[in-house]
């Protein structure tokens, strides 16, 4: 780990930006450039002192899971990501494979749409990115271990997952997820992360096996969806869907149809879902960002 090098790299990359670039307010006047150190280690879901450590040469290695919510929180490009694994002594990302790293580009838009629930997703179900009214929305999937952010996977093992929609709707969401991950199976034979999830899924929910059997095929596309809110009830949204193929990934936004109801209780979604939204602190949960 060359810790000199990684210190400079990440003070470099925080000057660069400015709050509106990463969806922040700006706020009070600033003496410096760029963003501060408790704005990065807020993004990235990790205590300040932590970061300030690593900008001062003298913190712990960071673990790969770290290295991606750095990479994400400045904002990096696929090269420059790989350039921070290489300085912290890790061996970047396989690029052939659904990038846990979500581009720049992808990461402006999220940051852009403050009043409607949107993630970033892979194409086979792992949520990577969420802005506030997203984890407003379908709760807070990034603050769970990386094993359970996978939409498919939740939604078959993790009985609580169903609960976020209507009874009446939860077959037909069972049969559009198997449907997506046999597309991306077929799509992609050589990458071992679809086929390990199909295997794992058939082994451990009946109801998997057999909907895989059915051979269904769909990609994931516009729908309408319904939602049940704890707090503001039902709610009918537009689902929309933005690909990123070259890095299999999947920008997903939500939005209700102005004059509705379900309009109207997003808009009190933005008010009082959001109340209790704050960042972690690292050691307890290294990411919060649903």
């Amino acid at each position: 780990m060359n810790r000199t090098e990684l210190a400079d790299f990440l003070r470099r990359g925080r000057a660069r930006l400015t709050p509106s670039d990463v969806g922040l307010t700006p706020g009070a006047r600033r003496r410096t450039p760029g963003l501060r150190r408790e704005e990065v280690a807020q993004l990235a879901g990790m205590s300040v002192d932590y970061y300030t450590r690593l900008e001062q040469c003298r913190g712990p290695r960071p673990s790969r899971q770290m290295l991606t919510a750095l990479a994400r929180a400045l904002r990096l490009t696929d090269d420059e990501r790989d350039h921070l694994f290489h300085l912290a002594g890790e061996e970047p990302p396989r690029r052939e494979t659904a990038s846990a790293h979500v581009p720049p580009g992808l990461m402006l838009i999220l940051d852009r749409l403050h009043d409607t629930p949107a993630q970033v997703v892979t194409d086979c179900g792992e949520v990577l990115a969420q802005n506030a009214m997203g984890r407003a929305l379908t709760r807070d999937v990034l603050s769970r271990p990386r094993r359970e952010r996978n939409l498919v996977r939740l939604y078959f093992l993790d009985p609580d997952a169903r609960t976020l929609f209507p009874e009446e709707d939860r077959a037909e969401h069972a049969r559009a997820h198997v449907a997506n991950l046999r597309a991306v199976a077929a799509a992609r034979p050589d990458d071992p992360e679809p086929a390990a999830l199909v295997a794992e899924l058939r082994a451990a929910s009946e109801e998997f096996a057999r909907l895989w059997d059915e051979h269904q095929v769909a990609l994931r596309n516009r729908a309408t969806k319904r939602f049940l809110h704890p707090q503001v009830g039902l709610l009918e949204l537009d689902c929309q869907v933005l690909l990123s193929h070259e890095h299999h990934q999947l920008l997903i936004i939500h939005t209700a149809r102005p004059g509705t109801e379900s309009y109207e209780r997003l808009e009190l979604l933005r008010v009082v879902g959001l109340q209790d939204l704050s960042p972690a602190e690292y050691g307890t949960s290294w990411d919060r960002t649903s």
